[in-house]
């Protein structure tokens, strides 16, 4: 009552207040004024004033969002940028003539729209968003070399070693000759694949530095060690910032800035699908576009809950099911929400949907205690080995390069393992703890297996008692490999965070009333609202098409 009373107090203090919504967008959505919204909400004559007056209010905070990613979008766009468009019977063509199968028409068309965005004059800004195992990275390579082509430079950043490593492993395995530029064995038109991570040794580190500052490598692949200020390039064309979520945006802006003439065009890569909606706020400075469709050839994955408390014989079946795939010559990963060997250490599942540890509950389980369980125990006999993040830089290349060599059978690994790892001939995973993670991580973790033609299985093992949240978060995941369906599972279940700032971990949000899965047709409309008003702007590589998974 005595919060009634103060708002009471200042409402029939209120004169008219300024608009912020301009008089005709509020009479094409029939909107009520602000004063008029205010009073309804707060002291309504009945029921039915508060829906319209809510309505309102959200609309306030929608087109303001909108309005300020439709300028930044725009400013962007008005900025100069070097063309790089297709040359023919080049390095693209070359590889694309080598690939032992067919684009996906979905690879395809994507393809098409980042190709015309690298031949404008203006910097492309885009976001390239898909399921697992859709193949962003293709899509990414294929725009890495158009740039390349056209006489530039292309840089993918990568928020971790792991990945970074794995990425250049990958890009110079799918170019084979064509990355042996300089070389006697490199194919004409061949270019070089550098790698620029921070632990690199000084020898390597000088050489890498040095293809890129000189143009030789027309590709660069790196962790935050590229934007160090004495990292330069001749000709950078292309940016591709992947798992875009880990970067700042001042993390990017000093990548750009050392494109010498205009800004390069950036692609930013998430491997976890995202709902419209997070994508108009979140995202909406970028340009969006989806990969839906799978290639062919990719095997379905099977999940299923592994209640470990209440069926210990379920968990013993697990490690029998891994026994037996590892008998036919596959491979298994097991994952662990941490390291280990400090007991106040942080959970290594960043995206962990419980990041604070219940009373009285046991600490989440860790690759280095796991590991040695399961090589004297259940899986006594194979190849066992640790992968983390605190091992150094070689020796985490080396256990990663040993699994896809198929000299190790079960790999236990904390999320170091999440993206950008592929081993078609990894089959299962248990994810250990599974509870303890997130819808979306769960998700990416699963897309580790089943990447060949072999079928996959993923175990999720969990204390939850049956009934929990946590059992039911883990049975909508086992329910569908839909990453699109998935995500907003995902959204109900960590809410929106700041969308506007750095906090996206759901706990926060600077959004009051307006909820992105409900009023989901409200921000489509704030947002062709904050467009009309922006734009046109010249040259502007814009767009309203929406992907529709």
């Amino acid at each position: 009552m005595a919060i009634a009373r103060c708002v009471g107090l200042l409402l029939d203090q209120l004169d008219e207040l300024a608009e912020p919504l301009p008089e005709e967008l509020r009479r094409r959505h029939r909107l009520q004024g602000l004063r008029e919204a205010l009073e309804r909400i707060h002291r309504p004559a009945e029921e039915a004033d508060i829906g319209p007056a809510r309505r309102r209010l959200k609309w306030d905070e929608a087109f303001v969002l909108q309005l300020v990613l439709a300028r930044r979008r725009g400013e962007a766009a008005e900025l100069p940028a070097t063309p790089r468009p297709r040359a023919a019977g080049a390095l693209l063509d070359a590889f694309d003539a080598g690939l032992p199968f067919t684009l996906t028409s979905g690879q395809a068309e994507v393809g098409e729209v980042v190709s015309a965005g690298l031949d404008s004059s203006h910097p492309m800004h885009r976001l390239l968003q898909g399921d697992v195992g859709s193949g962003k990275t293709l899509v990414a390579l294929r725009a890495m070399l158009q740039v390349v082509d056209a006489g530039g430079q292309a840089v993918l950043l990568a928020p971790t070693e792991v990945l970074a490593q794995q990425h250049h492993r990958s890009i110079t395995a799918m170019l084979g000759p064509l990355a042996g530029g300089g070389r006697l064995d490199g194919a004409e038109h061949a270019t070089r694949v550098a790698l620029l991570t921070g632990s690199q040794g000084a020898a390597a580190r000088r050489e890498s530095l040095l293809d890129a500052a000189s143009g030789a490598a027309g590709i660069v692949v790196g962790t935050h060690a590229l934007l160090q200020e004495h990292v330069s390039f001749a000709d950078l064309g292309l940016v591709v910032v992947d798992e875009q979520h880990r970067f700042g945006v001042e993390q990017r802006d000093a990548l750009r800035e050392k494109a010498a003439g205009g800004r390069p065009h950036v692609l930013v890569m998430t491997a976890t699908p995202i709902p419209r909606t997070v994508a108009m706020t979140v995202y909406g400075d970028l340009d969006v576009v989806a990969l839906t469709q799978l290639p062919a050839g990719r095997s379905a994955v099977a999940t299923h809950v592994v209640p470990a408390q209440d069926k210990p014989h379920y968990l013993a079946r697990a490690w029998e099911r891994i026994r037996e795939e590892v008998n036919q010559g596959r491979q298994a990963y097991v994952v662990c929400p941490r390291i280990g060997g400090d007991e106040r250490e942080e959970t290594a599942a960043a995206d962990t949907a419980e990041p604070q540890e219940e009373p009285g509950r046991r600490p989440p389980l860790a690759v280095l205690d796991v590991v040695s369980e399961l090589a004297e125990g259940p899986l006594s006999g194979l190849r066992v080995a640790a992968l983390h993040g605190r091992l150094a830089p070689d020796d985490k290349d080396a256990v990663m390069r040993r699994f896809a060599e198929g000299e190790l059978d079960v790999l236990v690994a904390t999320t170091v393992i999440e993206v950008g790892v592929d081993v078609p001939n990894a089959t299962v995973m248990a994810i250990m703890d599974a509870d303890r993670f997130g819808v979306s991580q769960l998700h990416q973790l699963r897309g580790r297996v089943g990447r060949g033609k072999l079928p996959g299985l993923c175990l999720l093992v969990t204390d939850a008692a049956e009934g929990a949240p946590a059992r039911e978060r883990l049975a909508a995941v086992a329910a569908t490999t839909d990453g699109f369906e998935l995500s907003r599972v995902d959204l109900e279940q960590r809410r929106e965070g700041d969308v506007l700032g750095g906090t996206q971990s759901g706990r926060r949000s600077s959004l009051r009333l307006l909820t992105l899965l409900r009023d989901e047709e409200l921000i489509g409309a704030a947002r062709d609202e904050a467009i009309a008003l922006i734009e046109p702007i010249p040259g502007s590589n814009c767009t309203r098409n929406w992907p529709t998974p």
